[in-house]
């Protein structure tokens, strides 16, 4: 939903330039992780800020991924900063991470998302889900996700970039001081893909859905 988009990643978003002249705060990034901060660079703040209980984690993640597609989400009031998420202790999923894991937060007011695809690796298998593929779209409010990877050709009405999170105004959601974020009127990505440890919803509305056991994921 990002990215979140994110500090989870190690590149640059480039503009592409318009053909046409746009209005002022508008962007468009093609195939590009929607947010891009080095996430060494705010890694140890992150660390220092949840050890000072400065980042409140809404609940205690399995470690597993999971990814989420979707052909499109529009969404009106969206904010990313950056997180950081825990595991239980003792849990068998924490490999060489420490039990927490770098993400980056997307915070959308509302959201509507088309051809919605949700898959975890069970091993042996995947669980997916699937919604919104009639013509009754997904919609949510007050969505976040918590992701690692975020992909898709992205729009922004609106767009501010260098926030301090604590500030930010336009999803509802707030970061903890200090750290990078960015916040537009509205998103829209199309050929949306993301890398999730965690989502959250106020309301959450799933048309069509289905859920199965199958050999490949989303």
């Amino acid at each position: 939903m990002a990215s979140s988009a994110e500090p989870g990643t190690t590149g640059t978003a480039t503009p592409a330039t318009p053909a046409t002249p746009e209005r002022p705060g508008r962007v468009r990034w093609r195939r590009a992780a929607v947010m891009a901060v080095p996430a060494a660079a705010i890694g140890a703040t992150l660390m220092v800020l949840t050890a000072q209980g400065a980042l409140g984690v809404q609940f205690t993640i399995s470690g597993m991924p999971f990814t989420v597609t979707a052909t499109e989400l529009k969404g009106e009031g969206f904010a990313q900063f950056g997180g950081l998420d825990s595991m239980a202790e003792g849990s068998p999923n924490t490999g060489d991470t420490g039990g927490q894991v770098l993400v980056v937060v997307s915070a959308i007011k509302k959201a509507t998302l088309t051809d919605l695809c949700q898959s975890v690796d069970l091993g042996a298998t995947n669980l997916v889900i699937t919604a919104g593929g009639g013509a009754e779209k997904v919609t949510a409010r007050g969505l976040t996700t918590d992701s690692t990877e975020l992909s898709g050709d992205a729009a922004f009405d609106g767009i501010e970039i260098g926030n301090d999170a604590s500030t930010l105004d336009k999803a509802g959601v707030q970061g903890p001081i200090g750290v990078f974020s960015q916040q537009s009127d509205t998103v829209t990505i199309d050929n949306l893909r993301q890398t999730n440890y965690a989502t959250t919803a106020a309301v959450f509305k799933l048309p069509g859905l289905k859920l199965k056991f199958s050999g490949e994921g989303c």
